[in-house]
């Protein structure tokens, strides 16, 4: 199991090159991936770009850029470009985002997410393999586009899906999936099996599963989730996760945070990878001093 760790929503104020230098404190631990969430911030995929540029080995990727804001042969351009900036270390990570930012918001229609996602795939997934995409459908048309890239080679493309029928698009279309707000137990009998069922029967390899969890290393796990579900809370309001929190029996996201000491972090990125997650995104949640960095230290142990 690859382990990374996600840049910002931590709660800290961080400038371009403070995302950079995380990048590369990150690379110098040894760790496999940074990820980077899109939301009203730095663009996702040009940071990562630049990440690309000053970092040598580390994987990269959106942990995700939302879809209905941008056209798929616009993406695709953009993260080819970006692939191509990191020696192809990226990874497109792709998602509906919610309605309240979607539809309240942005003021585009949300009305059929699923239908949005399987059309977006269609155009987007050629594009990401250097093929020509064609396709007629009701919210995408496009006739013989084809993009190139120099020094883009296929680009893996991982699809925030959660319920029955997204996860059967992302296992027939794309090559994987991005979780967060998804605990062990979702993770192992609803995720990873609808997905990899949904490769199997198209025929496909065996899908990448990204779980994203908050994670801190303490010696005071109650206060530490005391605090993550005050900083988490919108995240158990939104309908996608509060679904997967229900699915877990759980009431709140602190409630799926990996806190404790060493033995219980280490049990429990083994019980994920036991299970088939291919990558470990920790969201290390930075609410004591020091949490951060000890935590990040903790992960470069498990290297």
């Amino acid at each position: 199991m690859r382990i990374g760790v996600m840049i910002g929503g931590d709660g800290r104020e961080l400038g371009l090159d403070d995302v950079i230098g995380i990048a590369k404190q990150v690379e110098a631990a040894g760790l496999d991936d940074v990820w980077m969430a899109n939301i009203f911030s730095f663009d996702a995929v040009s940071t990562l770009g630049f990440i690309g540029r000053e970092t040598t080995r580390i994987g990269l990727g959106t942990a995700v850029t939302p879809t209905y804001p941008r056209h798929p042969t616009a993406l695709a351009q953009q993260a080819l470009t970006t692939a191509a900036a990191s020696d192809n270390r990226f990874t497109l990570g792709v998602g509906l985002s919610h309605k309240l930012v979607i539809e309240d918001m942005l003021g585009l229609s949300y009305a059929q997410p699923a239908v949005h996602m399987r059309e977006y795939l269609n155009v987007l997934m050629p594009l990401t393999r250097g093929e020509t995409a064609s396709f007629q459908g009701e919210h995408y048309r496009v006739a013989n586009i084809a993009i190139d890239v120099p020094g883009a080679d296929r680009l893996p493309v991982v699809v925030a899906a959660l319920g029955p029928v997204m996860l059967k698009i992302a296992g027939e279309l794309a090559d994987g999936t991005n979780t967060w707000m998804v605990g062990p137990k979702t993770m192992e009998s609803h995720i990873i099996k609808r997905l990899s069922a949904a490769a199997s029967a198209a025929g496909r390899a065996d899908p990448l599963v990204v779980g994203g969890f908050p994670i801190i290393l303490t010696n005071k796990p109650d206060e530490a989730r005391r605090k993550i579900a005050e900083s988490l809370t919108i995240y158990g309001q939104l309908p996608s996760y509060r679904a997967m929190l229900d699915r877990e029996g759980v009431s709140g996201p602190a409630d799926i945070a990996i806190a404790g000491d060493e033995n219980l972090l280490r049990g429990e990125l083994k019980r994920l990878e036991d299970m088939g997650v291919s990558h470990f995104n920790a969201a290390i949640s930075a609410v004591e001093d020091g949490a951060w960095d000890r935590t990040l230290e903790f992960l470069s142990s498990m290297k």
